[in-house]
Formats: structure tokens, C-alpha cells, sequence
């Protein structure tokens, strides 16, 4: 298992590099204000919500979730830097929000947890008709139950309705 986990960002670059070298067809970003909706594998996996503002912060949302005893949300503002033809660099600031419950059999116990802290984000992205395909890195301190950094990120999809 180990080794799958330590093997992740790598198959991520290699999915992007190969989609970004085989795309034939440009197409426009999408237009302001579209909302785009999708996933994101990684580090946490979830789904990814935008709001796409060019020119300005444009709204980035990860809801994360297991059917347990875990929600995170990771809110960004971000804005885009165009590299090439709809190929562009991303970057922001954010706050995230955990909580996991701890099972113990009692009705009510002090043992769940609160997660609050600071993140930012910086990665890639390429826009394809009304998709979106982004690969990114989020480094994160939790300021709120604990003081502690951790770094995620992930490879997500997002389709712009």
C-alpha cells in the first residue's frame, strides 16, 4: 500500500503530460462566471467546485468526505497566469475545515475533532472545450486543534455547466 501511495504524484504527472501532448483541438476558456463541477484523486479525494472569474480571484471549493467519520472542506481564492494556449499556472490563498468523529459508544464524548487552519495552492491547468484538468499541490497548517503543517494536493476533472 505503501508503495502505491509514494508512486501517486508521479502517475498524476504522467497522466497530465500525456493528455496535455495528445490534445489536438484548442478550445476557449470557459466563459466568466460558468461554475465548474468535478473530482479530484488525491490527497484528500472529493468534489471540486469552481467558480471561473478570468482576470480575477476566481472561488475554488474541495468537499472531502468518507461515509464514516471524516468531512473536510478546503476553500481557495485563486487566480490564473496563462503559460500558453489555455495552459495556465494557478495560485491562492485558503482556509480548510475538518472534522472527524471519534466512535466510542457514548452519546455524547469530548473524543471528535475540529480542524481548522490556512492553506494555499499553486498547479497546473488546461482547459478543453467545457472541461478543466488541473493538477495541484496544497500545502496546509492546522492552526486549531493542534498546530501541525501537512502537504496535499491531486489530479481533478471539472466540467463547466
Amino acid at each position: 500500500m505503501n508503495n502505491t501511495l509514494n508512486r501517486f504524484p508521479y502517475l498524476m504527472i504522467l497522466t497530465l503530460t500525456l493528455f496535455l501532448f495528445n490534445a489536438k483541438t484548442v478550445w476557449a476558456q470557459p466563459s466568466g462566471g460558468n461554475f465548474g463541477l468535478g473530482i479530484q484523486l488525491g490527497q484528500p479525494s472529493g468534489l471540486s467546485l469552481k467558480i471561473y472569474n478570468p482576470g480575477r480571484m476566481s472561488p475554488d471549493i474541495l468537499l472531502a468526505w468518507d461515509l464514516n467519520d471524516f468531512f473536510f472542506v478546503n476553500v481557495h481564492g485563486i487566480w490564473e497566469k496563462p503559460i500558453s494556449n489555455n495552459f495556465n499556472f494557478f495560485y491562492g490563498p485558503g482556509l480548510f475545515l475538518g472534522f472527524r468523529e471519534h466512535h466510542n459508544n457514548k452519546l455524547f464524548d469530548d473524543d471528535d475533532e475540529l480542524n481548522l487552519g490556512v492553506s494555499g495552492t499553486i498547479g497546473l491547468n488546461y482547459y478543453v472545450d467545457r472541461f478543466e484538468i488541473y493538477l495541484r499541490l496544497t500545502p496546509r497548517l492546522l492552526v486549531i486543534d493542534r498546530t501541525d503543517g501537512d502537504v496535499g494536493g491531486g489530479l481533478g476533472f471539472r466540467f463547466y455547466l
